[in-house]
């Protein structure tokens, strides 16, 4: 795991303690199937025309299916001076750690 990727737990207690949010940046159809309760989404064709509506007062945790998207996403955004880091794993390794999701991981 690189030091821009975070663990599903340490980002639910992040999320709860209201330092992060998560920012899903999945498809359409895979965020429609399933997602993170309170995730925000913007796919990661949109991402860089969306910057603006990432806050900037707390980490921006990306999370996609398997952790590589949102991996791209956290490099981009932490290059560009924003506090972000990568769910590792992504929404596979949050529904494995028994978190809460809503719907179905779409398997794409």
């Amino acid at each position: 795991m690189s030091d821009l990727e975070i663990t599903p737990q340490d980002t639910s207690a992040a999320v709860e303690a209201g330092d992060a949010v998560i920012v899903d940046v999945r498809a359409q159809d895979e965020w429609d199937a399933g997602r993170i309760p309170g995730s925000s989404h913007i796919p990661l064709s949109e991402l860089s025309a969306r910057a603006a509506e990432l806050p900037t007062d707390r980490e921006v945790i990306f999370s996609c299916l398997s952790g590589a998207r949102s991996l791209m996403a956290a490099q981009a955004f932490q290059a560009s001076g924003l506090k972000a880091r990568s769910l590792a794993g992504g929404a596979i390794a949050w529904r494995d750690a028994q978190l809460p999701f809503e719907g179905d991981v779409a398997q794409h």
